[in-house]
């Protein structure tokens, strides 16, 4: 989706995947600086370390916890996170505004943490957050406690009390494929889902950040429910226009990037 949004753009760039062990993170961050570099993303493992190696870290990824986007700045490498707006752009095109409502977070790994610090930062009245490890749970809502206002929980599991909760966000790997489980493995009951929909006065919304597949076995459940449902493309174009315009300073072209992802998607079968 990169490489078509600079096409479109008239940009004369190219976007790369680097394999880099964590031995050549230093090394691969100092070639960033020359001169026919933009920027980079930064996926696991490095999106802590690779903190260290920048001179500057925008706040929200410092609250985060996390960088993901580098862009070459005035001031040199600027490191910052693009998925907690990434996924707030995808509710709000979804025509979901989260704020005051009752939120349900699946997960605690680095994609659940921005999820979770989006979502506060948006006004949700109240967040859970719910891990097959509970103590990962009650470690992301203690670190996104503060200046929440006692608007986070940790949950013991997915099933308490499903009548209250308006979105449902799926932010573990369950239902992804190519991941050497079961791609039929669920986070949530289809039951439980089934109940939180009769007991609500409008249709809860069920989000996935999964991409492939875009139906996953959570959101056919979801759907048959009758909630309303977000598949993980949304989020996944979102963050990488956010990353475009950290690298280019130009609006990103996301109905040309996102063609070119759901291309891309069509044709291994997602």
């Amino acid at each position: 989706m990169h490489d078509a949004a600079f096409a479109a753009l008239g940009v004369d760039a190219r976007y790369e995947a680097w394999d880099v062990p964590p031995s050549e993170l230093a090394g691969t961050v100092a070639r960033l600086r020359e001169p026919d570099v933009l920027g980079a993303n930064v996926t696991v493992p490095h999106k802590r370390a690779v903190m260290e190696l920048l001179d500057r870290i925008a706040p929200e990824a410092r609250a985060i916890g996390a960088v993901n986007v580098i862009a070459k700045t005035a001031a040199g490498l600027e490191g910052s996170n693009s998925d907690a707006e990434g996924f707030l752009r995808s509710l709000r095109e979804a025509g979901v505004d989260p704020a005051g409502l009752h939120v349900r977070l699946l997960g605690a790994g680095g994609a659940a943490r921005a999820v979770g610090y989006a979502l506060l930062r948006a006004g949700v009245a109240r967040l859970e957050i719910v891990n097959r490890t509970h103590a990962r749970a009650e470690e992301l809502a203690a670190d996104l406690a503060d200046g929440a206002g006692g608007r986070v929980t940790a949950l013991g599991e997915a099933t308490a009390a499903p009548e209250a909760v308006g979105v449902w966000v799926q932010a573990t790997s369950l239902g992804m494929r190519k991941q050497g489980r079961d791609p039929q493995e669920r986070p949530v009951p289809a039951a439980v889902l089934e109940a939180c929909a009769r007991a609500a006065t409008e249709p809860p919304v069920a989000v996935d950040l999964v991409y492939r597949p875009r139906r996953t076995p959570f959101l056919r459940d979801a759907e048959a429910a009758g909630m309303t449902v977000v598949d993980g493309t949304g989020m996944l174009v979102h963050q990488g226009a956010v990353a475009f315009e950290a690298w280019t300073g130009r609006p990103a072209p996301v109905p040309t990037m996102r063609a070119a992802l759901v291309a891309a998607l069509a044709e291994d079968g997602s």
